[in-house]
């Protein structure tokens, strides 16, 4: 017997309906007519152990604990799945033979990995698992997936990444977490004050940012434009900007605005009423390649910005159009391109997204199927690919609205690998005026292409001249523009999420920010959403319109603790770490041993906080939120109220 263990309900059906029919269901699984039978975890079946597991003495917090780091490591069942996983462990002992068929990431595969290591699977039995890679839950694309079935020995170092992940979550929420929460009642705060690895420098960035628009000093600064004309006696034909020269770097800042009135007034007096010759002039078309399609932080950053959605909307609308409704591939990846193989479902696709909206009715007529963007790159695909819709044809009507508004981004994205380039002209243009250097550019749409697929942009502005080198033209009377300059911006859904991946930027350290570029950066597309809803949750931070701010609770944490758990560096350093060890360049023990030796550090440091930093904010009583440090743990996915009701195949 051959049995598919899948990561969730509805992937375990959406398997066994590719099986051959007819299918009987059993209490938390369904057999096909050939004997396979497909079973399935709900998110994880199991945990890591509390504490008091390893010493009962640990179920009371106290300072003479830490650190806490176990020997040997221990999980347990979860409480609420404890009876699917053990209808999973039975169906396993029975099978001759094991299909891995979680989700096609990191967490997935250890998620089913770590289930077969509970059911005491033999090393020999272990090397013959398959391992099942779905990405689209349409019943052809889990037909070619199951036709493709590989070992799941090559995934095993995914597996030890994600458990690496997962124990250094545990050390380092359990520890720092009960070293701040005690810190705190010695400060009178009585309520659970969480850390993580990520979750904190999450609320670092979102502190730092309300420290520097407090901070922010304004200062004035000025442009000087130049209005040039034909003639003296002739109409204004266009508007050029003063570049200043290298002699004005003393009135400059440090992003080189102009902080000098009485220079800006200076140059002003001098280019009115006065010949402006043509030092360059330069014509050149511009050819732009459409976006490439959505992982998932681009998708919550772009829906974020024109649709003004939350980074958890947009997760949970793209779970359901997954799952539901099986109109869009596996939402969770963190790639942006798209296998060769999918090429070939480029016609089906692009009529099967056609009734979401009509602009893709439009463009039906225009798509070319036989071109491939940079798009299309084998080499960069990993265990999944970006996200885009499947061959299903849509049901607009059956959508939420922000279903569909999410379904017609992801699918406008996708369409536009199909148009032609969007083509401009641009024109660059340099003036001397009284020995002063003045610069006019623009870009002018000549071809739509892919931009059809977006909302009209406004051209307005005046046309940029055909000039020759040399040309006399007149500077008549100059504009002299007085601004301020402006404090960062707090930060919205769209932005937190654009600086989370960007992290780089916000690192201090020259090599450790060259190692950040190239890295996904804080957290993972599958924790981002929900790390910010943590922070709501824990009382750190909380909405204001449609910004994220941190709270009185919030910054007192930040300033309690010391820098190296706030700042992104550390855990953006475990991240590339963690991928090195996926990709078989790192070791387990080369990662937790150094890391171990790292937390005695940080507690010693937590521990040193002045608690009088709390005194005077408002706390909750810690009784109803002790549970919530299954947070710390590596929480998989937010699903559907109705999956996580189910426990044994059937909703209580």
């Amino acid at each position: 017997m051959r049995i598919f263990v899948a990561e969730k309900p509805s992937l375990g059906r959406a398997i066994a309906a590719a099986l051959p029919a007819p299918l009987t269901k059993g209490e938390g699984f369904v057999r096909a007519a050939n004997g396979d039978i497909v079973t399935w975890c709900i998110g994880h079946l199991l945990e890591q152990a509390e504490p008091e597991a390893y010493d009962p003495s640990y179920k009371q917090w106290r300072l003479a604990h830490l650190p806490i780091v176990p020997v040997t490591w221990k999980t347990r069942a979860k409480t609420k799945t404890r009876g699917q996983l053990t209808i999973v462990k039975r169906l396993i002992k029975q099978a001759d033979a094991w299909v891995h068929a979680g989700d096609p990431d990191r967490e997935g595969q250890l998620l089913v990995d770590e289930v077969f290591a509970h059911c005491g699977l033999t090393a020999s039995q272990r090397q013959c698992i398959e391992r099942c890679l779905i990405h689209d839950l349409n019943p052809d694309a889990i037909r070619r997936a199951l036709s493709q079935l590989r070992s799941n020995q090559e995934f095993v170092p995914l597996s030890v990444s994600a458990l690496a992940r997962t124990r250094a979550d545990w050390l380092y929420g359990i520890n720092l977490t009960r070293a701040l929460t005690l810190k705190g009642r010695e400060g009178g705060i009585n309520t659970l004050l969480s850390v993580g690895r990520v979750q904190t420098p999450m609320l670092g960035l979102l502190v730092r940012r309300e420290q520097d628009i407090a901070q922010f000093q304004p200062n004035d600064f000025y442009d000087v434009l130049a209005r040039i004309h034909v003639s003296a006696e002739q109409p204004l034909l266009f508007e050029a900007r003063w570049l200043p020269s290298e002699s004005c770097a003393a009135h400059q800042d440090e992003d080189g605005r102009v902080l000098n009135r009485a220079l800006a007034e200076h140059v002003c007096a001098r280019i009115a009423q006065q010949p402006a010759v043509v030092d360059q002039y330069q014509q050149k078309p511009l050819r732009q390649a459409a976006p490439l399609p959505f992982n998932l932080s681009s998708l919550q950053i772009e829906a974020g910005k024109v649709l003004g959605l939350s980074a958890q909307q947009v997760l949970d609308a793209c779970q359901s159009l997954y799952e539901k409704h099986q109109l869009i591939t596996y939402p969770r990846s963190d790639c942006r391109y798209l296998p060769s193989a999918h090429h070939r479902d480029a016609k089906d696709v692009l009529a099967a997204l056609q009734p979401s909206d009509s602009q893709f009715e439009r463009c039906a007529l225009l798509w070319q199927l036989q071109q491939r963007t940079k798009a299309w790159n084998d080499a960069k695909v990993g265990a999944h690919h970006a996200i885009i819709p499947t061959r299903k044809v849509v049901s607009p009507e059956r959508l939420s609205a922000n279903e569909r508004r999410v379904y017609v981004l992801i699918a406008r994205f996708y369409a536009a690998q199909f148009l032609p380039p969007w083509e401009q002209q641009e024109t660059q243009l340099t003036l001397r005026i009284d020995g002063g250097l003045f610069r006019a550019q623009q870009r002018r749409t000549e071809q739509l292409g892919w931009k059809q697929l977006w909302p009209p942009r406004d051209e307005t502005h005046r046309i940029l001249p055909v000039l020759q080198e040399g040309q006399v033209l007149w500077s008549g009377e100059p504009c002299l523009e007085e601004k301020t300059t402006q404090p960062p911006a707090y930060f919205t859904d769209a932005s937190f999420l654009a600086a989370l991946t960007g992290i780089a930027r916000f690192v201090q350290n020259p090599e450790l920010k060259t190692v950040l570029r190239d890295t996904d950066g804080l957290g993972t597309e599958a924790t981002r959403a929900g790390m910010i809803e943590l922070l709501f949750k824990r009382r750190y931070a909380e909405r204001q319109g449609k910004t994220i701010r941190p709270t009185a609770l919030g910054m007192r944490v930040i300033a309690a603790l010391p820098d190296a758990i706030t700042t992104p560096d550390l855990t953006a350093h475990w991240e590339r770490q963690l991928a090195d060890i996926s990709e078989r360049r790192l070791s387990y023990e080369q990662f937790m041993q150094p890391l171990q030796q790292q937390l005695q550090w940080l507690l010693d440091h937590a521990l040193k906080m002045d608690v009088r930093l709390f005194s005077g904010v408002p706390s909750t009583p810690m009784t109803r939120q002790r549970k919530t440090r299954s947070a710390h743990r590596s929480a998989k996915k937010t699903r559907s109220v109705k999956e996580r009701a189910v426990t044994t195949g059937r909703t209580k």
